[in-house]
């Protein structure tokens, strides 16, 4: 394989979060033309510094993905497309960009998405090394090796797994576990036909992308009616997550953990609270690391302002609960119930606040 700069080894101080200023798109306002919250990622990390869990030179800074980082997926044929801003607008959803220059597109929108991408790639081997990693972006889980849409251009979620696959001993088994509120199509058509990983996928099955192609790819389904609230969700995110990690042992767990099943979301058409957020990054935390399994996190979709907060909030509850340690923490060794964990809910998120 060829030698990336995303696999160089970070400071030993710095925490396994990843991110850069270079994820925020920004230009002349365009960006508002779309329910996207594109400062997103950046005000996750304002909130943690607020909050003094993190500072700028103890998180690991993202490096771009190069074309040779990204010819590991996807076609060149497929990379060329994107040297079309037409073709841009369409996976991005935001049509006037097919009326910029294509260098103007390159730097301003497809710059971002590169660098979240090499994002998750650097995250995947921090997690292996660390027992967890977050990418505060990433998640573009509708893009595959030659496809894009739904605002993702690269497939950083496959990259990361086959990054993995290909240059660290021992990950040889992956399971991604899917809780955006849209089918993860992209990563289903990559690894189709792949028994190294194992696909949950829990979302709203009346929204985009309805993908029956994608669906034959998932290895526990769980299709949410409009409107899914807290107490039934959570049930069915803690049984099925641990169901997944009970019927395959990965070496690697990868969390696309998006925040657009908050209630008022225009695009996911779920109603999940924001402490039903919280207590949902935590089953998966709680699953995985109980099992000693190391997990990559992913922020993915989330299209409402105050997602910002509440992917900062649920951060620092799982620093809270040890959940973030570099050993396998104590806590999570007992999976409370279902009701205890409703009731823990209401009270952990006032101490939050």
């Amino acid at each position: 394989p060829h030698r990336t700069e995303l696999y160089e080894e970070p400071p030993l101080g710095c925490w396994p979060i990843v991110y850069s200023p270079d994820y925020n798109i920004t230009f002349m306002g365009l960006e508002k033309l779309h329910p996207f919250d594109a400062g997103k990622w950046g005000k996750v990390i304002n909130f943690l510094k607020e909050e003094k869990l993190i500072a700028d030179d103890l998180i690991v800074q993202a490096r771009e993905a190069t074309d040779e980082d990204l010819l590991v997926v996807h076609t060149r044929r497929y990379l060329n497309k994107l040297k079309w801003s037409f073709v841009v607008a369409t996976i991005t959803e935001i049509p006037p960009v097919a009326f910029l220059p294509n260098f103007v597109v390159q730097r301003k929108v497809l710059k971002p998405l590169r660098t979240q991408t090499g994002g998750t790639i650097m995250a995947g081997k921090l997690a292996v090394d660390r027992g967890w990693a977050i990418n505060v972006g990433g998640g573009f889980h509708h893009c595959s090796s030659d496809k894009g849409g739904g605002f993702c251009a690269y497939a950083d979620i496959t990259l990361a797994i086959k990054f993995l696959f290909e240059r660290v001993q021992g990950v040889s088994r992956a399971t991604i576990i899917d809780l955006d509120a849209h089918q993860g199509n992209g990563h289903e058509r990559d690894f189709m036909d792949d028994p190294r990983v194992y696909i949950m996928d829990a979302y709203n099955r009346y929204i985009y992308p309805g993908d029956g192609f994608a669906k034959r790819a998932i290895k526990r389904k769980v299709e949410l009616e409009w409107g899914t609230e807290d107490t039934e969700y959570l049930q069915k995110v803690q049984t099925h997550v641990e169901g997944a990690l009970n019927e395959f042992k990965p070496d690697i767990v990868v969390y696309n953990a998006g925040t657009d099943i908050l209630d008022g979301d225009p695009l996911g058409g779920l109603a999940i609270s924001p402490q039903g957020i919280v207590k949902r990054d935590e089953v998966v935390f709680r699953a995985a690391r109980s099992r000693g399994v190391p997990v990559l996190m992913v922020t993915s979709g989330g299209y409402q302002k105050r997602t910002a907060r509440i992917i900062a909030d649920s951060i620092l509850n799982l620093h809270s609960l040890g959940l973030l340690g570099r050993q396998r923490p104590a806590c999570a060794l007992g999976s409370p119930s279902l009701d205890q964990m409703v009731r823990d809910c209401a009270k952990d998120f006032s101490n939050l606040s």
